[in-house]
């Protein structure tokens, strides 16, 4: 079953690529639990299909960069991307994004979380394997307040500039 507004986001980790050593993570891959990343934060996630694809790269992870003094202006402490990417790559997009203090780019390797929010897309067909469905969320404490879901292929109502928006 898919989320929804009003549904608590369910358990699950992500991976992020930390480059430099502090806060109690070392450098390399370090896993996030879920839960800790929202709770008693407003927090902004996105999810795209994949690292270095053609529009989430020119589009996607630039809308929110670009948004990002906006965003936080509304109250979201952080603005989460995640994929179906291992920790490795979506520390090497972070740098080529330049996204260092604005956006935690977070891979979910196995699709596991993907799969608890119910927004895989099986791009098997394409030889990409199983992927996530382009979608933003606010999450305000761990609940979702906002959903936006793309129609498979579209990238319509998950920028950030919809999200801005959506925050009033």
């Amino acid at each position: 079953m898919t989320i929804k507004v009003g549904d608590r986001l369910p358990a699950g980790t992500l991976s992020e690529y930390v480059e430099v050593e502090g806060n109690g993570c070392s450098i390399g891959p370090n896993p996030f639990k879920v839960e800790d990343l929202t709770r008693g934060k407003k927090v902004v996630i996105f999810g795209l299909p994949g690292a270095f694809t053609p529009t989430c790269s020119a589009k996607h992870v630039p809308s929110y960069v670009a948004n990002y003094d906006k965003l936080k202006a509304k109250g979201v402490s952080e603005i989460i991307c995640m994929s179906v990417n291992d920790p490795f790559v979506m520390g090497a997009w972070a740098r080529d994004q330049k996204t260092g203090g604005k956006v935690r780019m977070m891979g979910d390797g196995s699709a596991e979380f993907t799969k608890a929010l119910g927004l895989e897309f099986d791009l098997t067909g394409k030889g990409m394997g199983m992927r996530c469905q382009r979608f933003s969320m606010l999450v305000d404490d761990g609940v979702v307040r906002a959903l936006n879901v793309e129609a498979p292929g579209k990238y319509e109502v998950s920028d950030g500039d919809t999200m801005v928006k959506q925050l009033g």
